[in-house]
């Protein structure tokens, strides 16, 4: 099973809360998702009356496909509660957070799923400090080793 995770987006946002929502896919999506074929580069999630969805995640068009075969960018739904979708909304309002996609992966049931996170935007200085502290991090490992 492919877990495809968004490596970016803990380099450019401060995650402060993490939901797991339901992806409304199509059958060659599924089968492009196992094979862990999707890019996650500027896709973002939306909210519009009520509904949550996530916009510009690439998922390639599966290579035994008809031509029934999806498109690879279309605009995909994701299910939430509705309080999970009114506590995103509240927080959206505020200055400088965004809803980011951080990983797709398979529930025990076979479901596919994407862990989205409340994200608020990091600043450059910020950003080197996370380097630094993952240098950090690594150079002692390797001293424990």
């Amino acid at each position: 099973m492919a877990d495809i995770k968004n490596r970016s987006a803990y380099h450019e946002y401060f995650i402060e809360d993490k939901f797991e929502a339901g992806l409304v896919l199509q059958g060659t999506e599924v089968k492009s998702l196992r094979a862990g074929k999707a890019s996650f580069n500027d896709s973002y999630c939306i909210i519009e009356k009520g509904e949550v969805f996530i916009k510009s995640l690439h998922i390639a068009e599966y290579s035994h496909g008809t031509v029934n075969n999806h498109d690879p960018v279309r605009l995909r739904k994701l299910l939430l509660n509705k309080k999970e979708i009114r506590k995103l909304e509240n927080k959206l309002k505020e200055r400088g957070y965004t809803i980011v996609p951080l990983r797709i992966f398979f529930n025990g049931k076979g479901f596919a799923k994407l862990e989205i996170g409340l994200g608020k935007g990091k600043k450059l200085y910020d950003k080197r400090e996370t380097i630094k502290q993952r240098d950090v991090e690594r150079e002692m490992k390797r001293f424990i080793k």
